[in-house]
């Protein structure tokens, strides 16, 4: 089967470290530190979760990215988007295998990029409390440009993902400033001065309070919607939300519903059948080795269940243009969130075995 489908996995390069890191979580940190010391929380929890094939790998090594995108290529993803973090003022973090994957043109995949325009909090990545570890800034045009020809070269590789003949570029928090607008029309203007045929600005949406079309409306050309929580925030009844509460409190117990319940709250088939809506296939979700008992678990996520939501995604796409039949796959590679495709011990490669049944 071949019908277009062009799925572009999200990719998080955080298994490696880097001096931030040690500083705040202790020498040697990677995302794999919190994966390794994740601990069932109820009868049934799937944790912890063990990588299979790949190995607990570090991104610094060319072998193992060789290997990730060889893997991604043979069960018909189209490319990896990698996780960019610039937070103002020149500031980076994380670049390092993205970097290395540029300079060194191997592996020979298609990759595109992701803004995470977002501040980091202690307890969202492992901490017990809330404290700012970095922020996000939007210091002024002058920063805009500096970012943007820090980005150029990858704009300019032919293994760049593209939509319309334009390098796409997703803004992870669109609706994170005012600043964001004119950030946007900085980068439309830079890149026809260099030669580019302009940018595909994607906005990503997983925050409730937000529509489709108030993505649209700070000016990017398409919106990549996430619903993980939709049934929790407009559908679950109040006695669960109280069963919830007190289960998480007295019990130690964290949210948990199953996945075949919530993922029919992924999608909204009016919205992503539009061309510039591009939806999100869900990979399971599980937040407790970061937060532990406050936590989200979508339990029993299954081969079964998984096939089920990738037909549901995709008959959602199936009559858009060929250029447009964009899904984006949360996650490669996600570990932490219990949100990845790549193999574990229990599950090995039927993930993977499911999805290119369905696009290739």
């Amino acid at each position: 089967m071949n019908n277009g489908i062009r799925v572009i996995a999200f990719y998080l390069p955080q298994f490696h470290p880097v001096p931030e890191n040690d500083k705040w979580w202790g020498k040697g940190f990677t995302e794999w530190t919190n994966v390794g010391k994740a601990k069932a929380l109820f009868k049934g929890h799937y944790q912890p979760r063990v990588p299979a094939d790949l190995g607990y790998y570090d991104l610094r090594v060319p072998e193992t990215r060789e290997a990730q995108a060889k893997m991604a290529r043979d069960y018909g993803i189209e490319g990896f988007c990698y996780w960019h973090y610039w937070f103002g003022n020149g500031k980076r973090l994380l670049e390092r295998p993205f970097n290395e994957v540029l300079a060194s043109g191997k592996p020979d995949f298609p990759f595109c990029l992701a803004w995470a325009n977002e501040s980091w909090r202690g307890l969202d990545h492992g901490l017990k409390n809330r404290k700012v570890l970095i922020e996000q800034l939007y210091p002024g045009i002058e920063d805009y440009k500096r970012h943007f020809y820090e980005v150029l070269p990858a704009f300019q590789d032919r293994r760049y993902i593209t939509v319309e003949g334009k390098p796409i570029f997703m803004i992870y928090k669109p609706l994170a400033s005012e600043e964001v607008k004119l950030f946007i029309k900085v980068w439309r203007e830079l890149a026809i001065e260099n030669g580019l045929k302009g940018i595909y600005f994607i906005g990503h949406c997983n925050e409730l309070k937000y529509s489709v079309q108030q993505v649209l409306n700070v000016g990017v050309d398409a919106v990549n919607p996430v619903r993980i929580t939709n049934y929790l925030k407009n559908y679950r009844p109040k006695f669960f939300r109280i069963r919830d509460y007190v289960k998480r409190q007295f019990f130690g117990v964290p949210t948990t519903y199953p996945y075949k319940l919530i993922s029919k709250h992924f999608l909204n088939a009016i919205e992503d059948s539009k061309d510039n809506v591009f939806p999100s296939v869900v990979t399971g979700w599980d937040h407790t080795p970061r937060s532990g008992k406050d936590g989200l678990v979508l339990s029993h996520f299954t081969p079964d269940a998984f096939s089920l939501h990738l037909q549901q995604v995709f008959s959602t796409i199936e009559k858009k243009s060929d250029e447009h039949k964009i899904v984006f796959l949360k996650s490669w590679n996600e570990w932490a969130e219990g949100n990845y495709i790549e193999p574990d011990l229990k599950y090995g490669l039927s993930f993977l075995d499911i999805l290119k049944s369905f696009i290739m």
